[in-house]
């Protein structure tokens, strides 16, 4: 017999929003704004810089033989992160050709994904779609996002991987509370479907597919698939969920990661001479079928997991955890000779640097954050708390390993939603005056982009506009 849940109860398993398909058209305009960004002179600096000079290297000789290949020693490269970024800079080759277009261009395309991912995002999570386009043009105005999205190396492909599946595992969280309300006011079993979780685990293994840093936030996205599901049928007055239940669901989760991941190495499988393809072999050892190449390639992982764990050599533009969210140490991407900047001396460089006035609310946003999250018990700020410092936290038990700022590329979108998530707290708080104060902060960060936009992008300036623009002096030349 059909009953009516009572009203407390249909807020919590009620969507924030209702679809609505001219969010759409905000969504692309926000989308719009930051594909034209990163598309404008693409091509420039031109060469190889940075760590291109790998990336692009392997993605090439991928697209010629389907592995990393050592093409001045004419031998198998040993490469220490899974393929899955290089096949992304491969594409771009392959659609534009082997030039610096062709490389970058499988970057911008990841970055404007998760410009979009992340509107919709922050629209699903705050129930706003001015908040969500918010979020959308905080990130298409972030320096850092900029610069990954426009050179061919793999964070911007984590970044977007990792986004998207934890907007998938959101959306599964809205799919299976929605579904337990119609259980509860039909008195009928709840039946789910589980494309969004599928969705997020496929995503999240490619997501390691570029680097294996995605694992803390695999973790983590475990963690929350669980508490989600007691927590659900919590507001839903339902008994909690058996617990070879959860294992089933966990583990299928797992398993659907694992193979994605597995899958993103096929051009290894398939060849006969990658790098320790045949391992066993090779020690003068049978090789069964199957469960040999996986032995091979779980060799090639003790290899690299070795040289993770042992890279302590110096860099000039190395930094700790502590300094990523301060932006104490960016990092020079490409630097050279310029002229026509209208003076004498004229500089030409690009540095990886995060909006200073975006990524120096970061801080205050978290802490923030952390009170809403403990006064309010909002699941969002947890959430968000948590995908925010699991990018970064773990690094601090590497003491002495060599670290740069870029690894904190996963946690940027969640810091965004950490801004994002106050902001809407003092518009709803104050009203006219705290949109007013929300709009003026955007403009504040589209005008320091603005300004930042020229060592951005290596546009010629004077070597005195380029050090009116070094802040922080010393730290950041």
């Amino acid at each position: 017999m059909a009953t009516t849940a009572p009203d407390i109860v249909r807020r919590r398993l009620t969507p924030l929003l209702a679809p609505d398909p001219v969010s759409w058209v905000w969504t692309a305009a926000v989308a719009l704004v930051a594909a034209v960004l990163r598309v404008l002179g693409l091509a420039t600096p031109r060469g190889q810089q940075f760590d291109e000079q790998h990336y692009v290297k392997h993605a090439q000789t991928m697209l010629d033989r389907g592995i990393e290949w050592n093409t001045e020693n004419d031998y198998p490269d040993f490469v220490v992160h899974p393929p899955l970024g290089k096949w992304c800079i491969a594409a771009g080759e392959a659609l534009f050709g082997r030039n610096e277009f062709g490389w970058r261009f499988a970057g911008v395309v990841a970055g404007v994904a998760a410009v979009v991912v992340i509107t919709r995002l922050g629209r699903r999570m705050f129930g706003s779609t001015v908040l969500g386009c918010a979020a959308g043009l905080l990130m298409a105005l972030d320096g850092f996002q900029f610069v990954l999205s426009r050179f061919a190396l793999l964070d911007i492909f984590l970044l977007a991987f990792l986004v998207g599946s934890f907007a998938c595992l959101v959306a599964d969280r809205d799919h299976r509370r929605a579904r337990l309300l119609v259980a509860l006011e039909t008195d009928a079993r709840p039946r789910f479907h589980w494309w969004w979780r599928l969705g997020s685990a496929a995503l999240l293994g490619c997501a390691l597919g570029v680097k294996w840093s995605a694992v803390f936030h695999a973790v983590a996205f475990v963690v929350l698939i669980v508490v989600w599901e007691y927590r659900g049928r919590w507001s839903a007055t339902l008994p909690r969920p058996r617990i070879l239940g959860l294992l089933g669901a966990v583990s299928a989760y797992a398993g659907a990661t694992v193979t994605v991941y597995l899958a993103t190495w096929a051009g290894w499988f398939a060849s006969d001479n990658a790098w320790d393809r045949h391992w066993l072999r090779d020690q003068g050892r049978g090789e069964w079928p199957v469960l040999g190449a996986l032995y091979n390639l779980y060799r090639y992982h003790v290899d690299s997991l070795t040289f993770h764990t042992g890279l302590d050599s110096g860099h000039p533009y190395q930094s700790w955890p502590m300094q990523w969210l301060l932006l104490s140490r960016p990092v020079l991407f490409a630097s050279g000779s310029a002229s026509g900047c209208g003076a004498d001396q004229c500089s030409s460089v690009v540095l990886l640097l995060g909006t200073p006035i975006l990524w120096w609310s970061f801080l205050p946003a978290l802490a923030a954050l952390t009170w809403l999250a403990i006064s309010r018990r909002d699941w969002r700020a947890w959430t968000i708390l948590v995908g925010a410092l699991v990018g970064i936290v773990p690094w601090f038990a590497f003491t002495t390993r060599t670290m740069y700022y870029f690894y904190a590329a996963p946690s940027e979108p969640f810091l965004i939603l950490a801004v994002v998530f106050v902001l809407g707290a003092v518009a709803r708080r104050w009203r006219s005056a705290g949109a007013a104060a929300v709009g003026a902060y955007l403009g504040l960060v589209a005008v320091c982009f603005a300004y930042f936009y020229p060592v951005l992008t290596g546009t010629p300036i004077s070597n005195a506009a380029w050090w009116a623009r070094m802040w922080l002096g010393s730290h950041w030349v």
